[in-house]
């Protein structure tokens, strides 16, 4: 259904130049501020955590957009140049708040939504967005959720039923584990997907897995540790949160625990390489994009982030980088394709252009399937060095 649409504005591309200047403020959008898509300015839409349990993941993610808009803050249609502007709204990592955030930036009239980074709220604002008559872009949900049986819901990043098989084939061929504990957030939408999926390639592997569950807002992991040694595994799979996983690895290297720790994107973070800094732990990571890929553009963007004591702030203190906000950057790179084959900035345009668009990003080569997914077959694997306090590439790994 996707695919039909873009057909509807074949002939509508237009090729667009950027210029160089400064990025949007890193804050939500004002109630007040009535920037529109008209004018000569067109609006991009950003639907991100920047508290709760994935506010540090969601800044970072934000990060690579407000740095793309800062190095390419305007547009050409037709021979008229239009200014982009960053519309943000914090979904504060919550389903609860996800559609009123939504509708904060619908009334902002944006051509096209990112986000968010989180797939639980992604689509709790689904059908919010789509009564609105705007498409929305993923960057990292990773939920097949997000998209399925809508046409307004796009992701540039790969899916969990993908990911889980891939950590699951890691599991299994790199680290010969035979049975592992798997943990996640009761109702989590991410994090339950992801145990599943991992539990599905694993039996057919033929590994053991022992899942649980903790409740929300738990602080205490103890006792699901211990039940992990007791069960005799051999690693330790927990798709969580960045607020949740920093919890865990800290305990779990009180413990003692000595088996190797397995998460998805969601801990490839400095945050946890700080909870791991010095401990004697085994963590590894499938992501998106391995530090060192693009020595010129982390150049710029770490340079970027160096500046300003906001964006510092917002990426975890340091200038380590996040392959989500690699991912951001790429989103909105994209956005602007978009954007630019609909000869236009009216949402429908932009939507019915979206499933013929394709990109060359910093992370790869970006087009969309029948579905709205990004067509991509490899994840990044990387361990963290709990001496250097970084991450160490492992591998680039796809499913036989």
């Amino acid at each position: 259904m996707k695919k039909i649409l873009a057909l509807l504005l074949a002939g509508c591309m237009a090729f667009a130049l950027c210029a160089c200047g400064t990025a949007a403020d890193p804050q939500p959008a004002d109630d007040g501020d009535t920037a529109a898509a008209s004018g000569d300015t067109i609006v991009i839409g950003v639907f991100e955590p920047l508290s709760g349990d994935n506010g540090a993941g969601g800044k970072q993610e934000v990060l690579g957009m407000q740095y793309a808009n800062s190095i390419c803050p305007t547009v050409e249609i037709d021979g008229k140049t239009y200014n982009v502007k960053l519309e943000i709204a914090d979904n504060e990592s919550s389903n609860d708040k996800a559609v009123s955030a939504a509708k904060t930036l619908i009334s902002k009239n944006p051509s096209i939504i990112l986000g968010s980074y989180g797939s639980g709220v992604s689509i709790a604002a689904s059908d919010t967005f789509a009564q609105a008559g705007i498409p929305a872009m993923g960057v990292t949900c990773t939920n097949p959720q997000v998209t399925e049986g809508n046409s307004h819901y796009f992701r540039i990043a790969f899916l969990d039923p993908f990911q889980g098989t891939v950590l699951a084939n890691f599991a299994n061929k790199e680290l010969g584990a035979a049975k592992v504990y798997c943990i996640g957030q009761l109702g989590n939408d991410y994090d339950q997907g992801l145990l599943n999926y991992f539990k599905q390639a694993a039996e057919q592997l033929g590994m053991e897995c022992v899942v649980e569950s903790f409740p929300e807002n738990n602080s205490d992991f103890n006792s699901y540790l211990t039940n992990a040694k007791n069960q005799g595994c051999d690693a330790i799979f927990a798709p969580t949160s960045i607020s949740y996983a920093q919890l865990i690895v800290e305990q779990a290297a009180a413990q003692g625990i000595n088996v190797p720790m397995l998460a998805s994107d969601t801990w490839d973070s400095n945050v946890i390489l700080g909870a791991a800094q010095g401990k004697d732990l085994e963590i590894y990571v499938s992501t998106f994009y391995a530090e060192g890929g693009n020595a010129d553009f982390e150049a710029g963007i770490k340079e970027w982030i160096n500046a300003d004591s906001t964006n510092l702030s917002n990426n975890g203190g340091n200038d380590m980088l996040a392959a989500v906000t690699v991912m951001g950057y790429d989103a909105y790179f994209t956005a602007l394709e978009a954007i630019k084959a609909a000869g236009s900035a009216d949402p429908a345009a932009v939507m019915a252009a979206l499933p013929g668009v394709t990109y060359t990003g910093i992370t790869g080569e970006i087009a969309f399937d029948d579905t709205g997914d990004a067509i991509r077959d490899s994840a990044f694997i990387k361990t963290a060095n709990v001496t250097d306090n970084v991450w160490d590439f492992v591998a680039v790994q796809g499913i036989e």
